[in-house]
């Protein structure tokens, strides 16, 4: 059921009161989220040792994101510009926090904060058919706000797992880092006699269309995300109203529940996620990833291709 916005309660004249909250708890929590725009050092061992804690998003967590905001980027579907959540941020931190908090709690994202705006934007100036487009999607800028302190949380539980052959959306890591990588592999292979490289580069076609929110939800759960944020997740992606722009015209819209939004925060780190089981067994194969592009490299010995093939 999706969540009304219209009948949360609300004590605008008050601060939240959490009592079950101690120092120790907000302590913990906050080794979980970005507030007070400090940078954390993740606790690799703890995604081993004890679940993580559930994700609370503080007034503060909100205000300094609103913050962040730039305010020449394009409005969502909604019309609220991030101009507005800049210059407002004092007056709508506590007013939203308690409604992403409330979409937490009950593993539902607000139909309102799923719609898009797909304005298809022209590769070339001749258009022969609809691949000649390239789709951009406008989405809300209080739901980005939202993906973007999920995504903290995230990126905390699910780095020390993520394949680390996989070069994109991570910090510190870009594609020269993966093209040194390969480079690495194949001349250490080529010192040794009787070696020769084969590679294979594969890209997948619309990559974030591809994901299927369940099979999605499973593999969360395999790197230790909480059932409730994957429910979380799968409401996400599922049941999306996208209407289509062109011009002044708005030919048709449709409601999908495949795929991961191009325009989206949290879309590439559930690209990589998604993707995340798809390595090599074998130690003379190597598979880089960057994003959607893929390059397996076979260390060849003696001809035997067995492994790469």
């Amino acid at each position: 059921m999706p969540i009304n916005l219209q009948y949360m309660s609300l004590d605008q004249g008050r601060k939240p009161e959490y009592p079950e909250e101690t120092h120790e708890a907000r302590g913990e929590h906050a080794n979980y989220t970005h507030g007070g725009g400090g940078n954390r050092t993740p606790n690799p061992g703890a995604t081993h040792l004890s679940p993580p804690p559930a994700l609370r998003i503080s007034e503060d967590d909100v205000r300094q994101i609103f913050l962040k905001q730039k305010r020449r980027k394009a409005p969502g579907p909604d019309g609220v510009t991030p101009a507005c959540l800049k210059t407002c941020a004092d007056q709508l931190a506590f007013i939203f926090s308690q409604i992403f908090n409330r979409s937490l709690e009950l593993c539902e994202v607000p139909a309102c904060f799923k719609r898009s705006t797909i304005i298809p934007i022209p590769k070339k100036p001749k258009i022969t058919g609809l691949n000649d487009y390239r789709s951009v999607s406008l989405t809300s800028v209080v739901m980005k706000s939202f993906e973007r302190l999920v995504l903290a949380y995230l990126k905390n539980i699910t780095g020390p797992l993520l394949d680390p052959l996989q070069f994109a959306y991570r910090a510190n890591r870009s594609v020269d880092d993966a093209v040194n990588m390969g480079l690495h592999f194949i001349l250490q292979h080529l010192d040794k006699s009787g070696t020769y490289v084969r590679l294979l580069f594969v890209d997948f076609s619309s990559a974030f269309n591809t994901i299927i929110p369940t099979l999605l939800q499973t593999k969360l759960t395999q790197v230790s995300v909480p059932s409730s944020i994957c429910q979380w997740m799968t409401s996400f992606l599922t049941d999306r109203h996208q209407l289509v722009k062109l011009g002044k015209f708005t030919p048709y819209s449709l409601t999908t529940s495949t795929g991961a939004p191009q325009g989206c925060v949290l879309s590439p780190l559930f690209f990589s996620l998604y993707t995340n089981d798809c390595t090599s067994t074998d130690p003379s194969v190597k598979l880089l990833k960057f994003a959607d592009d893929t390059t397996v490299i076979g260390l060849i010995q003696d001809g035997d291709e067995s492994a790469y093939r």
